[in-house]
């Protein structure tokens, strides 16, 4: 063969000639645990729409029906807590490696590692059963949220709290945070925020926790590989840089003076737009309700008036319409974290707090009826190179 390109092979195993990058519109999966139409602006958990959930369910109920497929009996409800609850609990080994992290560290990398070490002091980390993942799941939803604030704490300086059985679980990590009973206004708003982002089909970091699950490799594996594909500022780091962008516009005189130079520059508006949704996004309202839930409770108004007037000047922008660009889940999550008191370089960590709950899903219904996830690439380089001699080559 000549040093050229070759045409794809045909057959039912040829890569189809042009592929889609990034896998766009390309079917990898069937999925029960949750339905995307972006076209209609519509997100389900189980059949649930996400409207429904947010202004009937709490996180905990919305974890038991991601991880059962079923809405709990009060009964059930309260077993699924108990069992989280005592899940919360760290091995003292992880918050001594917490304290020997860099205090510069990025949190994102610290969860990421915390994660990988938990296995090591999971009694069932091996074990592919379903009931031992069933109890990895829980122990991760506890452990995941102690990380966090262990962490953040440990980096002020401040010796981590021991978490409270008393408290559901967006007002334990408060309380674990700050050290003090939970503002429940604030412990709402986090709860509905978790459950706002506890899944979302196949998005980047579940796609490569379902990858990973798919060869055989066990729960922490397969999440360690989620947190680092979240980490990107393509997928979970885009609501730091959302609040990194409020903060630069910092008054509500400078919105607009702030839109116009971007656009003069190119910049993109963190928080406008979205790889699925063409409309706004759906969890994008019941956001902005929690973000005037805290408003109401702390009289701090000022970011999320930034925001919804950003949002108001991008929606009347021609650049923005003619591309059906509308606020995403980052827009209304940035403010409503800040005015929680979460720092901004672990807003990323608060998206894997949530989303544990929908990793976690999807990789037991990867190994339910799993078969190795193995794409293949379309080729574009050469075939049949000729061998050249060192000494030959230039």
């Amino acid at each position: 063969m000549s040093n050229t390109t070759r045409p794809a092979a045909a057959g039912a195993e040829a890569v189809q000639a042009a592929a889609d990058k990034g896998l766009a519109g390309i079917v990898v999966a069937d999925s029960n645990v949750s339905f995307v139409d972006g076209a209609e602006g519509v997100l389900e958990y189980w059949g649930y729409d996400i409207r429904v959930l947010a202004e009937h369910s709490t996180f905990e109920e919305t974890a038991y029906l991601l991880w059962n497929g079923r809405l709990p009996t009060a009964n059930g409800l309260q077993a699924m807590k108990a069992q989280a609850r005592a899940c919360r609990f760290m091995p003292p080994e992880i918050i001594a490696a917490l304290r020997n992290m860099p205090k510069n560290a990025d949190p994102m990398a610290v969860m990421r590692s915390a994660v990988s070490m938990l296995a090591h002091y999971d009694p069932e980390s091996e074990e592919n059963t379903a009931i031992a993942h069933q109890h990895k799941a829980c122990r991760l939803l506890g452990q995941i949220s102690g990380v966090v604030a262990g962490y953040e704490r440990i980096r002020r300086g401040e010796e981590p709290i021991k978490p409270r059985m008393d408290l559901d679980h967006a007002a334990n990590f408060l309380w674990m945070l700050t050290g003090e009973d939970p503002e429940p206004l604030a412990a709402r708003a986090l709860d509905q925020y978790l459950l706002l982002l506890a899944e979302h089909e196949l998005n980047a970091s579940t796609f490569t926790a379902r990858v990973i699950a798919s060869t055989g490799s066990e729960l922490h594996s397969a999440i360690t590989g989620a947190l680092g594909a979240l980490k990107g500022p393509a997928h979970g780091a885009a609501v730091q840089e959302a609040m990194v962008q409020f903060l630069e516009i910092g008054s509500l005189a400078n919105v607009e003076p702030w839109f116009r130079k971007s656009r003069s520059e190119g910049k993109r508006v963190m928080g406008i737009g979205h790889r699925v949704y063409k409309v706004r996004d759906p969890r994008a309202a019941p956001l902005m309700k929690n973000v005037e839930m805290m408003v109401e409770a702390t009289g701090e108004r000022q970011w999320f008036d930034i925001a919804r007037k950003l949002e108001r000047i991008a929606a009347e922008d021609p650049y923005f319409q003619q591309r059906n660009l509308s606020a995403n889940v980052d827009f209304y999550s940035a403010p409503l974290l800040y005015a929680i008191g979460i720092p901004v370089d672990s807003f990323t960590c608060m998206f894997a707090m949530s989303r544990i709950v929908g990793w976690t899903a999807h990789v037991y219904e990867q190994q339910a009826d799993n078969r190795l996830i193995r794409p293949l690439a379309n080729y574009t380089g050469k075939h049949q190179t000729p061998w050249t001699p060192i000494a030959q080559r230039g």
